[in-house]
């Protein structure tokens, strides 16, 4: 028997197709109207309905890239079960180059929305009603703010067991035991039992090679263990777990300056360990900042003009740093021969001089 049509926003789509669907969400002041490009492949066998979206802050680009290299993956015309891929969430921001939506609301405190509340509200309800409802695994991908570059890194709440095989799948470094945030999408798809992991890396409205190539590499390691996709042909290596970190904490300046960073991004750190410097310009007041942790550096703000009470550095905790270690060979060799991209580009973070 063939598989039932798969309906998103009025549209059906057939077994074995592939349809682009265009979701109105907005107008602009001149009336022009705004949609969220919805990809859907309808596969056809039987199997989990995956979405993967990007840019719900909209100048979290990195995002839009990833969805867009996981659907040319050939292994899609072997698809079991069905893919949303939803590459830009917020049109609105990601049009303005901003994190928000033109009324300042941040779109991922808006869930689960209204349909006569806030511009927020209404689009969070446009889009829980006509895509969420309809699937049953969630990978949301974003980035560090503005000025912010984050390691890659999965965020998850490690309760559901179905969400801890994604976090371990996808394969990241580092995941993080990270507890949810009301309004957020991935909190309003927890509260349906929905799987949902969140995908970090990179800096807001910058691409970068080895944080897209992490993140196109664990959404096809998700697919495989859901068994979505055929498992790689030939010899596969046996993979290194992923490093689970219980918490996190920023490190914030205690004075207003310019910074000079010490560590750096991946780099392992003992509590009481330099992290940064901060001194006036003409140096004469000169502050040292401490990690109040052990642990290792997963976001870094790159902008060195800081004032009192910014957040300046992010570490997840681990209290055996041998532990962090293991995360960080895990991420220097886990890109060799996975999906194909076999040359890693050099980045600062793999640098040895811990």
């Amino acid at each position: 028997m063939a598989r039932a049509p798969f309906e998103i926003a009025g549209t059906q789509i057939k077994a074995g197709t592939r349809v682009t669907v265009e979701i109105p969400v907005a107008k602009l002041y001149t009336h022009t109207p705004l949609n969220v490009p919805v990809e859907v492949i309808h596969g056809r066998r039987d199997g989990p309905v995956l979405m993967v979206c990007g840019a719900i802050h909209g100048d979290e680009i990195n995002g839009v890239e990833i969805v867009r290299r996981v659907l040319t993956n050939s292994a899609l015309r072997h698809l079991r079960g069905t893919l949303v891929a939803v590459p830009i969430v917020n049109i609105l921001g990601f049009v303005q180059r901003t994190r928000y939506l033109p009324d300042r609301r941040d779109l991922n405190r808006c869930f689960p929305g209204s349909e006569r509340g806030s511009l927020g509200g209404r689009i969070a309800y446009l889009l829980r009603t006509q895509i969420m409802e309809n699937v049953t695994h969630i990978i949301d991908l974003h980035t560090g703010a503005i000025h912010r570059f984050n390691l890659p890194q999965i965020r998850a709440e490690l309760k559901n067991p179905e969400t801890i095989r994604m976090a371990e799948a996808f394969g990241a470094p580092i995941i993080i035991n990270a507890g949810l945030r009301e309004g957020s999408l991935r909190a309003y798809a927890d509260s349906q039992d929905i799987p949902v992991v969140t995908f970090e890396g990179g800096e807001a409205l910058r691409f970068d090679d080895v944080v897209i190539s992490s993140g196109v590499k664990g959404v096809i390691r998700v697919m495989r263990e859901l068994e979505m996709i055929p498992a790689k042909k030939g010899p596969i290596a046996p993979r290194k777990r992923s490093e689970t970190a219980a918490n996190s904490q920023w490190v914030r300046t205690d004075t207003d300056g310019i910074m000079r960073p010490v560590a750096s991004l991946g780099q392992k750190v003992r509590k009481g360990q330099k992290l940064a410097m901060v001194a006036d310009p003409f140096g004469e007041a000169e502050a040292a900042i401490l990690s109040p942790c052990s642990g290792i550096v997963i976001c870094v703000n790159n902008l060195p003009l800081v004032n009192e009470g910014e957040a300046i550095y992010h570490i997840a905790r681990f209290d055996e740093l041998n532990e962090a270690e293991k995360a960080m060979d895990y991420f220097r060799s886990s890109y060799e021969g996975d999906v194909g991209d076999d040359v890693v580009p050099v980045h600062p973070w793999d640098d040895r001089q811990r």
